[in-house]
């Protein structure tokens, strides 16, 4: 390597050092980066696209105030300064038409929407109006007068927002500082004076949310298929929606055989574990599915200590299904492998289906038990289902709880009951807080949360002492057990670390409350949030044994044990009197979850219409928003030919440096005969 290449490389090394102490600080000054944005992703199913992306570089643009019509309008029509970035207030974006002006907008290349605590009075679903229409039971062949909502429209404030394919990203802000330094970076630069145009420097706004799939889940998983067999480095481009469902049966259920048990007859207890939101990967989901899941939660945990003295005649599977808002995700692959012989039991063992729905009631409300008028046309199949409504009735005298059926006839709401239905007319009741139309106005959006369920503490009471304190939310359906439920509905709804919480799962972080089922990545283990589940489930209905952590791991050793009729799992237990120290424990009990994701990839049937086909597309870069200030295009064009002017200036003095490079630096040599 010669001189010239050792100083080339210094050179570069010079550069790089450079810029890697330089630049960010550079970058530092030019960009604030915005904390807490949480963007809108695009989503997949067999025939569409949905969701939000930015342009791989991301999207830039001039940040406008929507406030006013005048404001809309500047927007879309008389601003000077397109393409712009859209700060809003939550008002606006729950109006579906505002929505639509801009997404078809080519002003428009970006959305930010400040997100209150609240939702609008009178409430904001951005879902459709008839959840899951397509792959519940009702269709031209079964009760075809019943399908597509006919008769009863489930969700009629649901305006459809979260199926829309918006080319541009929208991300949501919490009402907080950075939101008013946006606010008042705007004021500054992009007010103008007496109503003309602002003038340059502009306050900004770039958003990157770049997604790789497109088009539907059959063409990107396509595109998955041709990465991972023809290229050298494959990436896949989406992932299929998934997660695991949680069951335990009330009396051990042999899990090392499957299929068909002799003799068993068994009646699913089930609900559902997921929700979402228009924005990925916040799910509150209080009333549209963390009531019914504590509901459960609670109902198993009373029937352990009532069946220990009296053990029913047919067993209870307590079941929390996932992925049921994506087209019945959880439900119809325990269906799936019931008819492949693939669970522990199969439709021949099932009796009936007992579905915990919404049931956020508020005071003085009733409790609804919806049934199928289509396979009650059959009279043992109505036999049946009278005697379970008259049971459930019974079971509830003296609880306060007001049981009643809807006076006109009409489908079952969207429910996993439904997937068993396709499989067979089975008997069943699905309890829900609404006799026709959703009471939750608020139905998988943000808003749907702790404050909507009236789950609120006064401001003077410590963590602890909120976990402690019996809301009123927790009082009305749940009297029986009101403690146990305020409990959970704190955990689930407001801190999910809290020391009850940290006392019965492993040492692992739960994180914090969320529900949107995510995607199946490695589909080695459930997410966080289903462990809980799981944790809370096998405390409940369990039985602490005296094994220490080895033998908990691994009790094929132990007399009296059996991995085959229970699951045993080691928790951190309470911590010690005067002491940070725990005492950990092992529990069996008979919880176990299997894999709930859409048999459609299993099937490889990516346009499937009896099966869920819902993805998630990838993306590379990372997802995240900044503010900055923008200059004029002439600024940036003389700015840009001046430096092309620099950069041939210094090419030239560099070529005549070069030429010259002898003549400069070339050492003066003395005469070798020089004597003195």
């Amino acid at each position: 390597m010669g001189a010239g290449s050792v100083k080339w490389v210094l050179s570069v090394a010079l550069c790089a050092l450079f810029r890697s102490a330089g630049c960010n600080s550079v970058e530092q000054k030019i960009y604030v980066d915005l904390n807490n944005t949480i963007p809108c992703v695009r989503l997949l199913n067999g025939t569409h696209q949905m969701g939000c992306q930015s342009s791989i570089s991301g999207n830039t643009g001039v940040l406008h105030v929507l406030e006013t019509e005048a404001d809309l309008d500047w927007v879309l029509k008389s601003g000077p300064h397109p393409p712009y970035m859209v700060l809003m207030d939550a008002s606006y974006f729950n109006r579906y038409t505002v929505m639509m002006q801009l997404k078809n907008s080519t002003r428009v290349t970006g959305v930010a929407v400040v997100i209150p605590s609240t939702g609008p009075p009178q409430g904001f679903s951005p879902h459709n109006k008839c959840p899951n229409q397509h792959t519940g039971v009702y269709s031209d062949s079964y009760g075809p007068g019943l399908a597509d909502c006919n008769v009863t429209v489930w969700n009629p404030l649901g305006n459809g927002l979260s199926f829309e394919d918006f080319k541009f990203p929208i991300f949501s802000l919490k009402d907080d500082n950075q939101t008013e330094a946006i606010r008042k970076c705007i004021s500054d630069h992009n007010v103008g004076n007496n109503g003309s145009a602002p003038a340059y420097p502009l306050c900004a706004m770039q958003m990157f949310s770049h997604m790789h799939a497109v088009t539907s889940t059959a063409t990107c998983m396509r595109r998955n298929y041709i990465q991972e067999h023809y290229s050298l480095n494959p990436e896949s481009v989406c992932d299929p929606l998934g997660d695991f469902n949680v069951w335990a049966p009330l009396l051990p259920l042999n899990v090392t055989s499957k299929g068909h048990k002799a003799n068993e007859s068994v009646v699913i207890a089930a609900t559902r574990l997921d929700g979402r939101s228009f924005f990925w990967d916040v799910a509150t989901a209080a009333e549209g599915t963390v009531t019914g899941f504590v509901t459960l939660l609670a109902a198993a945990h009373a029937l352990r200590s009532v069946t220990e003295q009296a053990p029913p005649s047919r067993n209870i599977l307590f079941t929390f299904f996932q992925g049921e808002t994506f087209d019945y995700i959880g439900s119809s692959r325990m269906v799936y492998d019931m008819e492949k012989k693939k669970f522990v039991i199969d439709l021949d063992n099932v009796h009936s289906v007992l579905e915990i729905g919404q049931v956020g009631l508020r005071e003085g409300t009733n409790l609804w038990m919806h049934t199928d008028p289509v396979s009650r046309t059959n009279a043992s199949v109505d036999e049946q289902v009278r005697n379970l409504v008259a049971n459930l009735k019974d079971s509830v005298t003296g609880l306060g709880i007001n049981l009643a059926e809807p006076t006109v006839s009409q489908p079952l709401p969207p429910s996993s009951f439904q997937r068993f239905l396709r499989a067979r007319p089975f008997p069943g009741v699905v309890l829900a807080d609404h006799q026709s139309s959703f009471v939750n106005k608020y139905y998988e959006s943000i808003y749907d949360n702790a404050a909507y369920l009236n789950v609120t503490y006064p401001s003077d009471l410590s963590p602890e002492e909120q976990l402690e304190y019996i809301t009123d939310t927790a009082k009305q359906p749940f009297s029986f057990s009101g403690f146990q439920v305020t409990q959970m509905l704190y955990g689930f709804l407001i801190r999910t670390n809290n020391s009850w919480f940290r006392s019965m799962i492993s040492a692992e972080d739960v994180g914090t409350p969320q529900y949107y089922v995510g995607v199946s990545v490695s589909m080695t283990r459930p997410s966080p949030m289903t462990r809980l589940v799981q944790y809370l489930l096998a405390n409940l209905t369990g039985t602490v044994t005296a094994l220490n952590q080895t033998t908990c791991q691994d009790p094929s050793s132990q007399r009296n044990e059996s991995k085959e009729l229970y699951s045993y799992l080691w928790v951190r237990g309470p911590q010690s009197a005067n002491s940070t120290n725990r005492d950990p424990y092992c529990v069996r009990s008979t919880v176990r979850s299997t894999l709930a994701i859409s048999p459609a990839f299993e099937l490889r049937e990516y346009e499937s219409k009896v099966y869920s086909t819902w993805t998630e597309s990838r993306w590379k870069s990372s997802i995240k928003a900044r503010i900055f200030l923008v200059a004029s295009k002439e600024l940036e064009m003389l700015t840009l030919g001046v430096g092309i002017a620099v950069l041939l200036v210094s090419l030239l003095v560099t070529y005549f440096i070069s030429s010259k490079a002898e003549l400069l630096f070339s050492s003066t040599r003395e005469p070798s005969g020089t004597t003195y």
